[in-house]
């Protein structure tokens, strides 16, 4: 790495120096103190959430995994529940080696893993840190530090030590770290990894500041230089609870070529008529460490869940839900322009049919959202639109009822200030509308502006007809001046006949 030139550097440490002299100046002990400050490490915690809880309230915003979500459910609170009481038992009557829920999540994109981890470390109330594996070497030289991510919780934490220790640690793309075999390259640094992190899911000790932090020995220094010795901060991870999720693609055939090895001779089997999703399952720590993990890691992760695909009912069934993010996530865009968002069940299960194509579960919900209302959450607020309906012809044709829209809202509004300022309602009928459209459309003219020029000065020629108001029609529109001269004519003729 490429050092900075000395000056700058002298110059960067002589402001983190003063910065951490009126730091530690805050938080050093009385003059004469034997001791430095004391970091405690055994901190307590306040939790008393039962499974069923816990399982109800993920439920409420995750649609058709209850089956994943029980088992998480419960080991998430027996997790911190069995903390707690653990808490009350004298050191040295507890039991030899920690065991935790360490959690591996096996499911396909977009099926919610991310969301019900982030759910429950809202819910409980714990800092919560959220990496992808793939990040990470085993030096931490090329990608990040394992234990960046216990540092990390202490942030989430806002500096709180011992909230951190009762932290969720969430790994996505943890396959992505599996090992095909061989015994250089790639390979040699995920199994790195793995060693890295199995050190972090039992119970390690971690620096606060890496050594290689330049704050971290300026600090140091003036520690030594002022107490005689150096306190490092460290952070337990006894207690931090460790989910790791992933795709797991080949996993199935794994454990499909185990179930068809365990037949005898030519006997028929049906093993491959079984599914994917029933098939990952079945999955066995063997099947695990053929797919390229160390025993010793899969061995920190005891419990297994899979969870299930999204269907297109799936879909349906999250956007019907009514606590949907994706829906109420869009209908909160649209209220910050003052406009209420509704949609029809109809529109809802097209944009869930087009989402299952997007191959991407919960994520392609998302997308074709953005698809088929972007064009009006930008157009609208212009407008004194303050309603959509989202229904099948807007999701099938979204171009032409926004044009639609506009159209009506212009006419709406030319029909307004004109009735305001002469006492006149003009009405339009559709072959006019259409003809209005196209004209403005050809002209590069508002609505609006092509009928302050078409009829600027109808209302003269209306009111010596004594009417308030007035019906536009395509001739009028094609033959502004013409149209209402010959309406005149016509009218008084009449009377005169009368």
């Amino acid at each position: 790495m490429v050092k900075p030139a000395y000056e700058h550097r002298k110059e960067l440490e002589e402001i983190i120096q003063k910065e951490l002299m009126e730091e530690l100046a805050q938080e050093a002990e009385p003059i004469g103190s034997k001791e430095g400050p004391r970091i405690h490490h055994k901190g307590t915690i306040d939790f008393d959430i039962k499974p069923e809880e816990l399982e109800s309230y993920l439920n409420k915003y995750v649609v058709g995994q209850e089956e994943a979500i029980e088992i998480i459910a419960t080991k998430v609170c027996t997790h911190f529940n069995r903390m707690k009481i653990e808490s009350t038992i004298p050191e040295d009557e507890r039991l030899v080696g920690n065991i935790k829920s360490n959690m591996l999540l096996i499911g396909p994109t977009g099926v919610g893993k991310t969301y019900i981890v982030k759910l429950i470390a809202k819910r409980i109330g714990v800092p919560f840190v959220k990496a992808d594996a793939t990040k990470f070497s085993e030096t931490g030289y090329v990608g990040g530090d394992v234990e960046d991510l216990v540092r990390e919780l202490v942030h989430e934490a806002d500096g709180d030590i011992k909230k951190a220790e009762y932290g969720i640690i969430y790994l996505d793309e943890i396959d992505k770290i599996a090992s095909s075999g061989t015994i250089y390259g790639p390979d040699v640094s995920r199994t790195g990894v793995q060693r890295n992190l199995l050190k972090l899911m039992e119970e390690s000790e971690v620096d606060l500041k890496t050594p290689h932090d330049l704050a971290s020995q300026v600090e140091a220094a003036m520690e030594a230089q002022r107490t005689g010795r150096i306190t490092r901060k460290k952070i337990n991870t006894r207690n931090i609870l460790f989910i790791v999720s992933g795709a797991f693609n080949g996993l199935d055939d794994i454990i499909r070529k185990r179930l068809n090895m365990q037949k005898i001779g030519f006997e028929k089997t049906e093993n491959f008529q079984i599914d994917k999703q029933n098939l990952l399952k079945q999955v066995t720590t063997e099947d695990l460490i053929n797919f390229g993990f160390e025993s010793e890691f899969v061995g920190r992760l005891p419990v297994h869940i899979v969870l299930n695909d999204l269907t297109v009912e799936g879909l349906y069934n999250i956007l019907k839900n009514r606590y949907s993010t994706v829906v109420l996530g869009k209908k909160l865009d649209f209220r910050a322009y003052n406009i209420d968002l509704q949609f029809t069940d109809e529109a809802l299960r097209i944009l869930a049919e087009r989402a299952y194509k997007e191959k991407t579960g919960a994520r392609g919900l998302l997308s074709v959202f953005e698809k088929t209302l972007i064009k009006f959450e930008k157009t609208l607020p212009s407008t004194e639109i303050r309603q959509l309906v989202v229904d099948k012809a807007l999701v099938e044709n979204p171009e032409k009822v926004l044009s639609e829209m506009l159209l009506n809202d212009s006419i709406k509004s030319f029909q307004k200030n004109y009735l305001i300022k002469h006492g006149i309602f003009l009405e339009f009928d559709d072959e006019s509308l259409r003809l209005l459209q196209d004209l403005a459309s050809k002209n590069r003219k508002s609505i609006k502006q092509l009928c302050d020029d078409l009829f600027h000065d109808y209302h003269h020629g209306i009111k010596l007809l004594g009417m308030d108001s007035f019906k536009i029609t395509a001739e009028a529109v094609k033959n502004p001046s013409t149209y209402l001269e010959e309406y005149i004519k016509i009218h008084y003729n009449k009377q005169k006949k009368n």
